[in-house]
């Protein structure tokens, strides 16, 4: 488990540093996770249900930006797992993207696509 965190750590980490994402995205995204960070940790959710749907919204946001919003070859440039484990978590991206509105995702992001 230790190893796995240690590649998710450097994942973002090498992301963080690559001068293509802009900084105001970068800069979201790590708020962003630290919200996610300290709501699934410290905050207990006193509503059966409704109190999990801001943890699904915020990792429906952060899972979007990762495999939806930014090119593919960009993210997987600095994916340390192989091209199986991509395929599946951009299918559960797609899945938790359904939690964070269009309209909030399409106003959020700097970040342009390669038209090519």
């Amino acid at each position: 488990m230790k190893v796995f965190l240690n590649q998710i750590k450097e994942f973002l980490n090498e992301t963080s540093k690559d001068p293509r994402i802009p900084l105001r995205d970068k800069k979201l995204v790590a708020g962003i996770l630290v919200v996610l960070a300290i709501r699934i940790l410290f905050i207990p959710d006193w509503i059966p249900y409704f109190g999990i749907l801001d943890i699904l919204f915020l990792m429906g946001v952060v899972l979007d930006y990762f495999f939806g919003v930014i090119d593919q070859n960009l993210l997987l440039s600095h994916y340390p797992w192989g091209m199986k484990s991509f395929a599946r978590i951009r299918r559960f991206s797609l899945f938790m993207a359904f939690f964070a509105p269009g309209f909030i995702k399409d106003n959020l992001w700097e970040y342009t696509k390669d038209p090519f």
